[in-house]
């Protein structure tokens, strides 16, 4: 009987917790620190059993390893560029333990200009060949859009040179920098050049330069929605369903939008629908339900303010304007989680400082 129960006890638990991730690490700190060292098939080695467990914590964590220093192996934890998934990568990489041998990093770190070189589809990316330039518009001065060029650019290259172009800045500015400083790229060859070029190695001074500027500009601008008036906006849909809006158009005319760059779009979807597309009366409780859980974490005073939302054709649009993306990141998925079993949930988040997602609402 002993002989069985050993068997069938061999699969371990699912991990829950961050703090159930690094007791399991712990468990094969050694063997995995090994295998980076000696260059023992990383992949099968470590990165497939790693994988799993990452998994099952949270979709959404990738990872790079590599020699920090001759006696210390680092771990990257990253969300791949993903906004909505960075809070979970920072609290994991928080939570680990002081390993000896190891360092634990949370996204892809800075480099050095003269360290950042690429080699990618037969394509080079370095400061040799890559410039840039900034882009003003006098309708949304607050927006940093910058103009890349590099040497090779042709429309023809476009799909490699820009996933290039998009590596290099994640080790010339970090990948934290370079996922939320800049608001837009766009990529042009040195002949489509609009103005004199800059050295990509000046864009990081440029950056912290306009961030500053930035913070300075819209450092405590606070909003209250308490006596804000809402509108409620109707139409129908090509299919003869309603669509109905609840929309509050004073914080759509508020001219410091850009001090709320972070838009949350929480999309629900719902099988209960009554006529013309809207949630029957169950489904439209447990609709109110889910969003004053939402509202009552994401407060205006604290910098997270609801725009309002939208119902047509089985979904529910809950849309909110924030100061920061970490809160609204953890307060979606946590609803998400919450309502798994009773209705789909699921949400985006993006930076708009301008708020042009929502002109249609007031165009």
């Amino acid at each position: 009987m002993s002989f069985f129960k050993n068997i069938f006890q061999t699969k371990e638990p699912p991990i829950k917790s961050n703090e159930e991730f690094w007791d399991w690490f712990k468990k094969n700190e050694s063997t995995f620190a090994k295998v980076v060292k000696e260059q023992n098939d990383i992949e099968n080695n470590f990165f497939a059993k790693l994988a799993p467990k990452l998994n099952e914590l949270k979709d959404g964590f990738y990872y790079l390893t590599g020699m920090f220093d001759k006696n210390t192996v680092e771990l990257v934890l990253t969300p791949d560029g993903v906004i909505n998934n960075i809070v979970f990568v920072e609290e994991l990489v928080n939570a680990a333990p002081k390993i000896d041998g190891w360092r634990f990093t949370a996204l892809k770190p800075a480099l050095d200009i003269t360290d950042v070189s690429i080699q990618m589809g037969g394509y080079n990316f370095s400061s040799e060949n890559i410039s840039f330039y900034q882009n003003d518009d006098t309708n949304f001065p607050d927006e940093i859009d910058i103009t890349i060029v590099h040497d090779d650019f042709n429309e023809q290259n476009k799909p490699a040179i820009a996933n290039g172009v998009y590596i290099f800045l994640d080790n010339l500015l970090g990948e934290l920098n370079a996922i939320t400083t800049i608001d837009r790229v766009v990529l042009v060859s040195k002949k489509a050049a609009k103005k004199p070029l800059v050295p990509i190695g000046k864009l990081k001074d440029f950056l912290a330069w306009r961030q500053a500027e930035f913070v300075e500009k819209y450092e405590g601008v606070r909003h209250d929605t308490e006596s804000d008036s809402y509108s409620g906006l109707e139409a129908k849909l090509a299919n003869g369903n309603m669509l109905l809006a609840i929309i509050n158009m004073d914080l759509l005319a508020w001219d410091r939008k850009a001090s709320h760059p972070w838009i949350l779009n929480i999309e629900i979807k719902y099988n209960g629908a009554g006529t013309n597309g809207m949630p029957d009366n169950d489904t439209y409780q447990l609709l109110e339900k889910i969003e004053e859980e939402i509202t009552k974490e994401l407060k205006d005073i604290d910098g997270y303010l609801n725009i309002g939302r939208q119902t047509a054709d089985g979904v529910r649009d809950i849309y909110f304007a924030c100061k920061d993306f970490r809160l609204p990141s953890k307060t979606a998925y946590t609803a998400q989680q919450k309502h798994s079993r009773q209705i789909e949930i699921s949400y985006d988040i993006y930076k708009d400082k301008y708020w042009r997602s929502f002109d249609h609402f007031v165009n």
